[in-house]
């Protein structure tokens, strides 16, 4: 079994959906921009762009996780995602510097406009979690947090592999980043048997197949960049 395979439980919801959008998936972890990522060549131009329209879906992403304090389910669970919350801000002075590194000016990215498909993204996840409950959120949430810890380890076991961006794939391959991943399978497996998944699957696995086609086309503008 591939490594990125455990994430979740046997049976359990995040595997269940994995397995029914199993196309969407595949089309979003081994995208042509994570492939090209992965053997270096895809173009820096490209990675710049990707890196900014990140940049601007981790503040959309911090507040659909505040999104979830307002949804959760228990005491415990909104501390949780109050954390997270302080955690991806923290995150968007990382990135800022990290697009430095790439030779991206501060104030250029911050004023950066949102491509549309930052925003269809975006814009979905939190229609998502306004019309729906904290299993719906965490469902239009979980291909990023997760999808992310596989393409890194994807990336990691291709023969292909160059280090052009290894330091990107090391931010997602570190045990901290695949222990949150790993948690947030698990959490949609234990939100699957308390709030109804079975019966519900069919529109989550809707949901989750349209999360993950929405990635796949943030990776498609970064590999169309000249």
């Amino acid at each position: 079994m591939d490594s990125w395979d455990s994430y979740g439980r046997e049976g359990g919801l995040y595997r269940r959906l994995r397995d029914a959008c199993a196309a969407d998936w595949a089309a979003y972890t081994w995208h042509p921009f994570v492939q090209r990522l992965s053997n270096g060549t895809l173009r820096l131009s490209g990675f710049r762009h990707y890196l900014v329209q990140d940049y601007l879906f981790l503040i959309h992403f911090a507040r659909a996780k505040a999104l979830a304090v307002v949804k959760g389910e228990s005491l415990e669970a909104m501390r949780g995602k109050a954390a997270a919350v302080l955690a991806i801000l923290d995150e968007t002075k990382l990135h800022l510097k990290y697009c430095a590194e790439w030779g991206l000016d501060e104030p250029a990215v911050i004023a950066t406009p949102e491509t549309m498909e930052t925003v269809s993204y975006t814009r979905w996840v939190m229609d998502r979690g306004m019309h729906g409950d904290i299993l719906d959120l965490e469902v239009a949430l979980a291909p990023c947090t997760v999808g992310y810890g596989e393409v890194a380890l994807r990336v990691m076991a291709d023969p292909a592999r160059t280090p052009a961006y290894q330091n990107w794939t090391d931010t997602y391959a570190s045990a901290d980043y695949q222990a949150m991943a790993r948690a947030a399978a698990a959490r949609l497996d234990a939100l699957g048997d308390s709030h109804g998944g079975e019966a519900r699957f069919a529109t989550l696995a809707r949901d989750f197949g349209m999360a993950a086609r929405l990635e796949a086309r943030s990776w498609q503008q970064g590999h169309e960049v000249a």
